[in-house]
């Protein structure tokens, strides 16, 4: 199997293909998606809540991702593989350099940032390096204590227009690709059709152009609140290598996520 690059999403794009992707966090887990027809994974910072037990995404250093991406890497060779700039590793240009350079030795393909237009600069910079860069949007969990909470974003006219606006100053500035958390479906639809680069969403309805989940929420493994945009492929299945089967069908097909896991 040829590697999955940028390219094959921007095809799927334009062909009107959706695609499914995961976070994933170790060899093994990795392994067992790629095989099963997941090509684009995610080494989250959410790795500071469904692996190391934190109760944000905060506590987690570019040495955790790192580590992590490592391990993804070996298992799913081929993947584009994601891995988050996690919490002030990206504050100064020359931060930002080295943390990016840490995580594309490491075995990523791109970085994620979460953040709007005051990112665009460091969006170019990276670019101008060599470094891939996926933006996220929405609900950015690292701005947990700004919320107040994990909270919808968007809901009002000015909140979609400044997400929309923030959107497209990224696109310019060199992202190749866009993450939309928890925002309403109009809204995403909006942004999705604005954009060149593929979007992928989660807990932004069935309008973009991929979706992600944290693979804790598409096993029933996550414990405590589960997002309303959850779906426990296990439970209807009964095989883990059949719910990843499952929820990549769902995905493709518009069925996943559904009414009931989106937002209006």
């Amino acid at each position: 199997m040829k590697p999955t690059t940028i390219s094959h999403l921007r095809q799927a794009k334009a062909s009107g293909k959706k695609f499914a992707t995961l976070t994933a966090y170790d060899f093994s887990f990795a392994r067992l998606f790629a095989d099963e027809g997941i090509q684009v994974l995610l080494v989250g910072d959410s790795l500071g809540m469904t692996v190391q037990g934190h109760d944000s995404t905060l506590p987690v250093t570019v040495s955790d991702i790192a580590y992590h991406t490592a391990a993804v890497r070996r298992g799913a060779p081929q993947a584009l593989l994601l891995a988050d700039l996690p919490f002030m590793s990206y504050a100064t240009p020359d931060q930002t350099f080295e943390s990016a350079a840490q995580l594309m030795r490491a075995g990523a393909n791109m970085v994620k940032l979460e953040g709007g237009s005051w990112l665009a600069e460091t969006v170019q910079r990276l670019t101008e390096r060599a470094v891939p860069v996926c933006g996220h949007l929405g609900l950015t969990p690292q701005s947990v204590n700004i919320f107040g909470g994990y909270k919808v974003q968007g809901r009002d006219e000015a909140g979609a227009d400044q997400l929309l606006a923030d959107a497209l100053a990224l696109e310019a500035a060199g992202a190749q690709l866009m993450v939309l958390e928890c925002v309403p479906v109009s809204l995403a639809q909006r942004i999705t059709e604005a954009l060149t680069i593929p979007v992928i969403g989660i807990g932004a309805g069935n309008v973009t152009d991929g979706q992600i989940l944290v693979m804790h929420d598409a096993l029933g493994v996550t414990g405590g609140h589960i997002p309303k945009f959850a779906k426990n492929f296990l439970a209807e299945t009964g095989d883990v290598r059949a719910a990843i089967r499952h929820y990549i069908a769902e995905v493709e097909a518009g069925t996943y996520p559904a009414a009931e896991h989106s937002f209006q």
